[in-house]
């Protein structure tokens, strides 16, 4: 058997040479200094090989992309601990509250988690490739001049954005998390969260915690409290921040799940006013799914609600079972990554963790002699 798929054509793959050349459009019109590859993962435990995927594919995408246009590449590697760490309801209301990562276990706990989670794999991939990474937290994102003077430039206009942010309610999510020591708990769906616009270009922010009552905090261009937003709120504040930065192209890499949710970020960045050509650039990865075509969900399977799919292994929802080195782990994700990268019909279609795993064992080794 062979390490290629037999995959069929599509729209996309078949007006393309090469998976990057959907990149070639951004490039061409921005003509940038450099090229800056985005990647984020919710951080919730091991990685699953849906994430590494992205992370190799990221990688590759990078290097390809610096040796065709000689421009110098980077990956930047999100950490979303802004993730939920746990949940509970509120009996008095029945409003769902959340307390995150980085409010459960503290910036420094956050910060081991990924140097021994994800940075291993990072540093691999860096290797291999030649390309340069670096990391940055939501935590550390957020409290960003840059991010939050977005936000606050932002909030004149969230009523023209705020259905695309929310189709269901109108209402986007801003979660400021309780301040109390040791708490850090807030509404999952900021029923009683409001913000204010304040005249010296800050915004109050009021909420209501289960175990603390009302509670405010300002917010800041380079200060104040918390400032957590729902998903796709959260991506549309990133990429208009991104938007400004003059000579630097940034390309947003994504699983294929994302496909669906970036056409309501797009709808908001134009609702802001942000010209078509200046929508994010982005890259959608192949999805890994079950039998049925749902996405390999770790969470499902754990929680009991969905069984592992016929043909994977337990090292797929936890990476680090993989029976052999974190190097060569490395080394056969990337040599997936230049069989997927070898057709565009290869890249931009799903596989069943079934096919990625035999793909996986028979693209073999990128160094091999």
């Amino acid at each position: 058997m062979t390490a290629h798929p037999v995959s069929p054509n599509t729209v996309l793959a078949n007006a393309l040479t090469s998976a990057e050349d959907v990149l070639a459009p951004r490039i061409h019109a921005a003509k940038p200094d450099r090229i800056t590859f985005g990647v984020g993962t919710q951080i919730n435990g091991a990685p699953h090989i849906g994430t590494s995927l992205v992370q190799a594919l990221t990688f590759a995408a990078a290097a390809r992309t610096r040796d065709r246009y000689g421009l110098p590449v980077a990956v930047a590697f999100g950490a979303l601990d802004n993730a939920p760490y746990e949940l509970t309801t509120d009996p008095a209301t029945g409003h769902r509250y959340q307390r995150a990562y980085a409010q459960a276990l503290g910036e420094r706990e956050v910060t081991a988690q990924v140097d021994h989670l994800y940075r291993p794999l990072f540093e691999a991939l860096s290797k291999a490739t030649g390309v340069p990474y670096h990391v940055e937290t939501y935590s550390e994102q957020q409290r960003g001049e840059d991010y939050r003077r977005t936000w606050l430039r932002l909030l004149p206009r969230i009523d023209a954005c705020r259905w695309w942010l929310a189709p269901s309610t109108g209402v986007p999510h801003v979660r400021m998390p309780c301040p109390e020591p040791g708490c850090g708990w807030a509404e999952k769906y900021a029923e009683r969260t409001s913000v204010v616009t304040e005249g010296n270009g800050c915004a109050q922010v009021h909420a209501h915690c289960l175990h603390h009552g009302s509670y405010s905090g300002m917010i800041g261009p380079g200060h104040g409290a918390y400032l957590d937003l729902a998903t796709l709120y959260r991506n549309l504040v990133k990429e208009l921040a991104l938007s400004t930065d003059a000579g630097n192209l940034h390309v947003m890499v994504k699983g294929g799940d994302w496909v669906f949710g970036s056409i309501l970020v797009d709808g908001a960045l134009q609702a802001a006013g942000l010209a078509q050509g200046g929508l994010p650039t982005r890259l959608f990865c192949p999805q890994v799914v079950t039998d049925t075509g749902a996405k390999l969900s770790k969470s499902l399977i754990r929680e009991g609600r969905a069984s592992l799919p016929d043909g994977a292994e337990p090292w797929m929802l936890d990476t680090r079972l993989w029976s052999g080195s974190l190097a060569e782990y490395a080394e056969r994700l990337l040599a997936l990554a230049e069989v997927l990268f070898s057709d565009p019909r290869h890249f931009f279609r799903s596989y069943s963790a079934a096919e990625l795993g035999r793909m996986m064992t028979t693209a073999g080794s990128r160094t091999a002699a």
